[in-house]
């Protein structure tokens, strides 16, 4: 099997599809459309997000047996065609859900205890006790939306801590010893901190609006390390404003292009960024949840796993015959 490495991820990812059998080739710099010209050759490309999959390009790829994404997300590729010419898609939310559960439990404690700002100001000479009194998660409920492979490990990372754990999922019995499932107008009257765990789709776009926030009962804190896409900034800012939303930690942005690797589609700034940015009440991240030394790893590892299981076990060469 012929496999394309269209971008740079742990060395191991390529030694262990070698190790599996296949010839790996690494292109990272030619575009889209010359990558076009040659992916006939391959029965699998491997991608972060470098370019869309789309249409055409999956009617240029006649012999593609898999699409694997390094990632949690497919939203980079038309997945509804690909599953019509029968492309076998991979993606490894397995392999970053703890760094991102992390991460969500270090913003908002952050954020809780005024880390940033306090760290700001002593290094500014400024030694400010009263101004930085922080807030105890103790008690405190955690509403999470998307009870997936993020949303558990963010349940998880919260047992040590005396809160109430409640989700909302559009799948049903999704509750387990971590969280309790309830219907999203109990956990828009529960919740005092929202974090976001939802995939990228047509639910999830804008689903955090002016007229969703006004559905919660009290002023809650926001956390969102899913997708920019699911919140309305501007809404955002205004519930910050009027102290409908005491406080947001956010590691991805609507701003963001869909490689995720630069902020902006053009060089304005929007002025809901800059209220943003010059916020108190903010903790921003350059989309990295995912991103940890360990994760990379785990994100390879995934990866390789599952290419093994869909077409070099023996349940699947039969399956494939």
């Amino acid at each position: 099997m012929k496999v394309l490495l269209a971008d740079k991820n742990h060395p191991l990812l390529k030694t262990e599809l070698e190790n599996l059998g296949c010839v790996c080739e690494e292109d990272y710099t030619s575009n889209k459309i010359q990558i076009e010209t040659k992916i006939k050759q391959y029965q699998g490309i491997v991608i972060r997000s470098r370019f869309n999959i789309d249409k055409q390009f999956i009617d240029k790829a006649t012999n593609l047996k898999f699409i694997a994404r390094v990632g949690a997300g497919l939203e980079s590729i038309d997945v509804n065609y690909a599953k019509q010419k029968k492309i076998e898609l991979i993606s490894a939310p397995e392999g970053n859900r703890n760094a991102v559960g992390e991460q969500a439990l270090g913003m908002i404690l952050s954020l809780f205890n005024n880390l940033k700002k306090a760290d700001l100001e002593i290094r500014n000479g400024k030694w400010l006790r009263e101004d930085n009194r922080g807030l105890e998660l103790e008690g405190k409920t955690i509403g999470i939306i998307g009870y997936g492979n993020m949303g558990k490990s963010f349940a998880k990372k919260l047992k040590g801590f005396d809160v109430n754990v409640i989700c909302y999922d559009i799948l049903d019995d999704v509750s387990d010893e971590n969280c309790k499932q309830v219907t999203l107008e109990k956990l828009q009257e529960k919740t005092d901190v929202l974090s976001l765990h939802t995939s990228f789709n047509t639910l999830s776009h804008n689903m955090i609006n002016t007229k969703f926030i006004n559905n919660f009962k009290n002023p809650f804190y926001l956390i969102n390390t899913a997708r920019g896409s699911a919140v309305v900034t501007d809404d955002l800012v205004e519930a910050l404003k009027k102290n409908k939303i005491l406080g947001a930690c956010l590691d991805v942005l609507e701003y963001e292009k869909l490689s995720f690797e630069n902020l902006f589609e053009n060089e304005k700034l929007p002025e809901a960024f800059s209220y943003l940015i010059n916020s108190d009440k903010t903790l921003l991240t350059p989309h990295i949840a995912g991103w940890t030394v360990e994760s990379k790893i785990k994100l390879a590892q995934t990866i390789v796993a599952k290419v093994e299981e869909k077409f070099f076990s023996k349940k699947s060469k039969k399956a494939h015959n």
